[in-house]
């Protein structure tokens, strides 16, 4: 019996050194080649510092809302740039801005200059935003207008 048991032991001991071995050596090549990490794609950084992608709407004039980007369809958004067309709602301000009229402007608009965000440095905001009005553009505007980011 006592043989029966050593055997047994043995065999058990073998077995677990055999699945130790066969597992660390299984890991071993993942360990020596770890996966690609995924990038996670630069950011754009709101007026009230929330960081988004592919947004439909973005506010240009932060302290009074008188120059947004709306329906913003993004033809593509990577690592280096982002690329889409919208359009910018201006308000004219006339007489003054309260009782001004908004007026609907397209535009290409592009980003790119990604850094770290100070506020979370593990991701990458775009710092630079430039539009290109497609046909006409506001009062006091040039045809291509590029924006710093806030970061």
């Amino acid at each position: 019996m006592r043989t029966h048991s050593i055997r047994t032991a043995f065999t058990v001991l073998a077995a677990a050194a055999l699945a130790a071995v066969t597992g660390t050596a299984s890991a071993t090549p993942a360990a020596s080649h770890p996966a690609k990490q995924r990038q996670t794609p630069p950011v754009l950084v709101d007026c009230l510092w929330h960081p988004d992608v592919r947004p439909a709407e973005f506010i240009l004039a932060c302290g009074d809302g008188n120059s947004r980007l709306v329906s913003l369809h993004w033809s593509h958004w990577n690592q280096n740039s982002a690329v889409a067309r919208g359009v910018n709602m201006v308000n004219d301000c006339k007489p003054y801005c309260a009782a001004g009229k908004f007026h609907a402007y397209p535009v290409v608009v592009a980003l790119d200059h990604p850094q770290p965000w100070k506020k979370k440095p593990q991701l990458q905001h775009y710092t630079r935003m430039t539009l290109i009005y497609t046909h006409d553009h506001p009062d006091g505007y040039a045809q291509k207008v590029s924006y710093p980011l806030w970061d």
